[in-house]
């Protein structure tokens, strides 16, 4: 992946648990009168109204904006985003979840899709151009950048979004390689990695990018279900990838987002 692309496109488990406990009565009536209120919540909720999905304009309402979270300034992602999932194709079906999840499109199958960029301010910013110190230029690519999609599904769409997310890291573990807006990308290595356990469900994974020969840098990406809207998170540090690090996802940002969704 070039170095220009790599914030472009991105080149990247939480596990629960679930407990029950039964509690039955010890009467002959009682244990009809539960199985009349087992049956009565039965018919309710295979009479309960699937879930619907939120438009892309209802979305776009749902995504960060200035002022909703101290220190960073949110930018509309048109100009720096991939604009279809046409735009962005891998060498295995499986794998296509992880890149569409990296350049902030729905990882799963939906058209309702929003995203947008998250820039952490520095003191740089607010300085003019002709009063910048050459430390200030150096620092100037010292910033976090987080790109952030949400996308919405009807019925259990979202929870087969996450599915497909969890079985891509599995099945691209040997790398894939990535093509997005003419440029060619190789992924070595999916790994998974520590989610944030936001929402109903997370799935975050690190993916080893080949830098055009001179090494490889890793990038994360995490991947967020609330109802039934996906959010996804990847971050980039120009800064921190030049000197062979990787960019945390800022926390901040993804329980801001999730905050917000319904």
């Amino acid at each position: 992946m070039k170095r220009s692309s790599g914030a472009r496109i991105g080149a990247t488990l939480a596990v629960s648990a679930l407990s029950l406990a039964l509690i039955t009565g010890c009467s002959d009536s009682g244990s009809d009168d539960a199985k009349g209120t087992d049956a009565k919540e039965s018919a309710t909720a295979s009479s309960a109204p699937a879930a619907k999905a939120l438009t892309s304009a209802e979305l776009e309402k749902l995504l960060l904006a200035k002022g909703d979270i101290k220190g960073y300034e949110a930018e509309s992602g048109d100009d720096t985003l991939p604009k279809s999932k046409s735009d962005v194709k891998t060498d295995k079906a499986a794998c296509d979840p992880l890149a569409w999840a990296t350049a902030a499109l729905a990882p799963g199958d939906t058209d309702a899709n929003a995203s947008n960029t998250l820039t952490a301010e520095t003191s740089a910013a607010s300085k003019d151009p002709s009063d910048l110190s050459e430390a200030d230029i150096e620092n100037a690519f010292d910033v976090s950048i987080t790109f952030v999609g949400l996308s919405s599904y009807d019925g259990d769409g979202a929870e087969k979004a996450m599915k497909a997310v969890s079985d891509g890291v599995t099945a691209c573990s040997g790398g894939y390689g990535l093509k997005a807006e003419g440029e060619s990308s190789k992924v070595t290595k999916v790994a998974t990695a520590k989610a944030s356990g936001a929402g109903d469900e997370s799935v975050a994974f690190a993916e080893d990018v080949d830098m055009d020969g001179e090494g490889t840098a890793t990038f994360l990406t995490e991947v967020v279900r609330k109802g039934n809207t996906v959010a996804t998170f990847y971050s980039v540090n120009l800064a921190a990838l030049g000197k062979g690090g990787k960019t945390e996802i800022p926390a901040e940002v993804v329980t801001a987002q999730v905050a917000k969704l319904k």
